[in-house]
């Protein structure tokens, strides 16, 4: 399978893309990353250049290590990020990348745990998904899936399939033959912006009473009416819970991501470095360089020591 791998950021979000590509190479992939961005391209990715074959305006290349590409693609929208997801995707499907076989979108604070041929595995089995651990159960007759049928309706859909969990956005993997997953996705969200006042500039527009409050609601509504079939699995798979083995997302809306945390002010406040943390960590060094020897052994001491004091924490 021929698969490629898109993420989307701005800001210091950069620290995120480059820790997502270090996990990728060390997991074994191999082949083109598409990272669409918005803003300047900072230091670490300084060395890329031009690339005119890439037909997408202002498109530059960097050549990470042997066999892996980061294609940075400048993107012009008024989309805040989170719901520009689908858009994005199809965008690639239907243009450079539409010779792939498979394309997997992760939010740039995400790094990967497995073996790379295991995600290319799993797409045969149907739309890759994450569970939430925020809002997780979620049951067929909950009062809001009930009130999303209007969506499904105004978009033309039919429910194809009863779901119990709700669905976390940051992981969105599809084989080139369940492309109508992502379009449903798209109309979906078009459904919410023409209907129902969905702005999509913002992250979340209303509070969770509303039909329709925020990006994952168009990926779970999708999930309930496509015709492709879907391939769930649990919150653990996000480092949401322990137990994990996929992959780890550092997407707490009430903490700092990994990369701006102070550990051992956290850790003397009793909160100690999380699995997302950890794995962050653990791929800043290479291929992509994020920091100077100094920083990154200073960095890693901190954490080490915020997490012996939450041991001792622990124990008292």
């Amino acid at each position: 399978m021929r698969s490629a791998i898109c993420t989307l950021f701005e800001g210091h979000y950069h620290y995120g893309v480059a820790a997502l590509t270090n996990s990728i190479y060390h997991h074994g992939f191999r082949g083109e990353v598409f990272v669409g961005y918005r803003g300047t391209l900072t230091s670490w990715a300084s060395a890329a250049k031009d690339n005119p074959s890439i037909k997408w305006p202002g498109t530059r290349t960097l050549d990470v290590a042997d066999g892996l590409q980061l294609h940075f693609l400048p993107l012009e929208t008024h989309f805040h990020f989170t719901t520009y997801k689908p858009y994005f995707m199809l965008s690639l499907l239907e243009g450079i990348a539409k010779d792939v076989d498979g394309l997997m979108y992760f939010d740039p604070d995400i790094v990967i745990k497995c073996r790379w041929s295991f995600f290319e595995e799993w797409i045969t089995c149907g739309v890759g998904m994450v569970h939430e651990i925020v809002n997780h159960d979620m049951p067929t007759n909950h009062p809001i899936r009930i009130m999303w049928n209007t969506i499904i309706e105004q978009a033309g859909k039919k429910i194809t399939r009863n779901l119990d969990s709700y669905i976390n956005a940051g992981f969105c993997g599809v084989s080139k033959q369940h492309i109508e997953f992502i379009e449903t996705w798209r109309d979906i969200i078009d459904v919410a912006i023409n209907y129902h006042g969905f702005d999509p500039g913002t992250f979340i527009n209303y509070d969770r009473t509303s039909i329709f409050c925020g990006d994952q609601d168009g990926l779970n509504i999708a999930a309930m009416c496509s015709l492709s079939p879907i391939s769930e699995v649990g919150p653990q798979e996000m480092d949401f819970l322990p137990g994990g083995f996929i992959m780890s997302h550092a997407n707490s809306a009430l903490l700092k991501k990994p990369w701006k945390k102070s550990y051992l002010l956290l850790a003397l406040n009793g909160i100690i470095p999380s699995l997302q943390d950890k794995a962050f960590w653990s791929h800043i060094s290479k291929p992509i360089k994020l920091y100077n020897p100094v920083k990154s052994r200073t960095k890693k001491m901190s954490l080490a020591f915020a997490s012996l004091v939450g041991r001792v924490y622990k124990r008292a």
